[in-house]
């Protein structure tokens, strides 16, 4: 008997070492033995949830089979269903429907051993508009949303941005600064919030002069400036000065050990029109793209910005609209449930007041919320959209179960986390490539649903490719729920014939049910 629980010791001492040691899952590198029943109980789940928990899309924020088509995406795993639909059409309101084109097209610009990265190039050259210096056409229209270091740990950031290098898409640094872990070879977007920080004077301001140095060391495409965002808008926020380690006392500027206050608002302008100036300032000193990031409340600056992009030569290059179901580490419940309108309505109304003054066409549209899938990354293009960021669901590519713990320092997973122990489970490297499987599979995914519509890209679509089911066996295209008036949503016929030369040919002609074959 005693060499039969010696045998299970040295077992069990054995799965220690190669869990402790592997560097394929957080989980059990954090949990040895422990980490495997979490596992397990993944494997059964369909067949528990039939009867004690919950169905495949209860779940919020993001439900099982959202969750379970990313991991299947991230690594590269069979991401099909099988069966049909467990959805019910008829009777759910609000529910989206893709209308393919009924004679379809040969799926052929875009084969996997031409091209094994599916990439989607952007229909717009972002700062063309304005002819800024460093104006480009970003390689890809699904993109990492801003999370920034301390947040997110340093593993995780860093594997976002080796990701990003991998397939080709650029990574938002979010407001805390650029970390030594966004340098390891993918592109940035410099996100610049209230604290300034990478670029803030000794008086909490904003530093130019650092601005500037920053701009010329890094690899940074562009510049976002932060007004609110969608999960917790109108709110500043504190980072404890026990958290101010060295290292992030660097990054940011700012003192270590000190606690620091970004503002609700910024210092280096306050209206409209000093906003404009800035953008232009920055734009004209560093060559770079400027745009801003927003979640949607009241609409008054947004007409004020429209008229005076309509009637002036100032302007943004760029406008990323932030649904208020997006997420963020921490957040009081009232301004994470209740404040800023959701993407579908926030962003429409944003396009159609531009729209209505005919400069839309003038910026990149880029959409946040919740749109890291397929159909909802679809409607995005559907209204307007040029570009979709993706950070939830970034993060659940690289490793994130959904634990909800991100407020509390102690995600299990290491990706929103500074906990050492924690975070030494996630292997930067190996988790690189998870995100970048993930891009390039819904990057894959929107191409075939554009091809099933009868166009060659996304940005070809417009509000008459999707209808919203009402619950009560009707329907309505997304045109008439949301007021677009015919063509407002459509590129350029400059951008739809570079679009369609990008892409390999194709011979469509942007509208439902129209389509000539190449």
């Amino acid at each position: 008997m005693i060499w039969l629980w010696g045998f299970l010791a040295f077992l069990l001492g054995s799965v220690v070492v190669y869990d402790l040691v592997q560097k394929k899952h957080a989980i059990l590198r954090n949990f040895p033995i422990i980490g495997h029943f979490r596992y397990l109980l993944e494997s059964v789940g369909p067949e528990l949830r039939q009867y004690i928990v919950t169905s495949n899309d209860e779940e919020r924020p993001f439900s099982r089979d959202q969750r379970g088509w990313i991991y299947a995406s991230a690594k590269r795993a069979n991401n099909y269903v099988g069966f049909g639909t467990d959805n019910d059409l008829e009777r759910s309101s609000n529910y989206l429907i893709i209308k393919h084109h009924t004679l379809g097209r040969m799926d052929t610009h875009h084969d996997e051993e031409k091209d094994p990265n599916y990439r989607l190039p952007c229909a717009k050259v972002l700062g063309a508009h304005r002819e800024r210096r460093r104006a480009f056409r970003p390689d890809s229209v699904v993109n990492v949303s801003a999370m920034s270091y301390g947040a997110l740990s340093h593993a995780a950031v860093e594997a976002l941005n080796r990701g990003a290098a991998i397939c080709g898409c650029l990574q938002n640094t979010g407001e805390g600064g650029i970390s030594p872990y966004h340098l390891k070879g993918g592109d940035l977007i410099w996100q610049i919030g209230t604290g300034y920080f990478g670029c803030r004077s000794t008086d909490g301001g904003f530093d130019r002069a650092e601005f500037l140095r920053k701009v010329e060391a890094h690899p940074i495409r562009a510049i976002e400036i932060k007004l609110s965002q969608g999960a917790k808008p109108g709110l500043g926020g504190v980072l404890p000065g026990a958290k101010v380690t060295a290292e992030i006392a660097a990054i940011r500027g700012v003192p270590r050990g000190q606690s620091v206050i970004s503002p609700a608002s910024h210092r280096a302008f306050r209206n409209v029109d000093q906003l404009l100036d800035f953008v232009e300032d920055l734009a004209d000193a560093s060559g770079l793209p400027v745009g801003i990031k927003s979640a949607v409340g009241q609409m008054g600056m947004w007409r004020e910005l429209a008229d005076r992009m309509a009637s002036e030569q100032r302007g943004v290059d760029f406008i990323n609209i932030d649904g208020g179901e997006g997420g963020t580490g921490a957040a009081p419940f009232a301004f994470s449930d209740h404040v800023s309108l959701p993407f579908k309505i926030g962003f429409s109304r944003v396009y159609k007041t531009f729209a209505e003054r005919g400069v839309h066409q003038d910026v990149v549209w880029i959409g946040a919320g919740k749109l890291g899938f397929p159909d909802t990354a679809l409607l995005a293009f559907c209204l307007g959209a040029d570009m979709v960021n993706v950070a939830r669901e970034a993060m659940m590519a690289i490793g994130c179960i959904q634990a909800q713990r991100c407020h509390t320092g102690h995600c299990p997973t290491g990706v929103a986390t500074q906990n050492k122990w924690l975070v030494r489970g996630l292997d930067p490297t190996h988790k690189a490539a998870r995100l970048a499987n993930y891009v390039i599979s819904l990057r894959k995914e929107l191409i075939r649903l554009s091809h099933a519509c009868g166009v060659d890209h996304p940005a070809l679509l417009n509000a008459d490719h999707m209808e919203i089911i009402d619950g009560e066996f009707g329907s309505r295209p997304l045109r008439e729920v949301f007021g677009y008036e015919k063509g407002w949503e459509m590129p350029t016929p400059e951008n739809a014939a570079a679009l369609r030369a990008l892409m390999g040919g194709g011979g469509d002609t942007g509208e439902p049910g129209v389509y000539v074959e190449p």
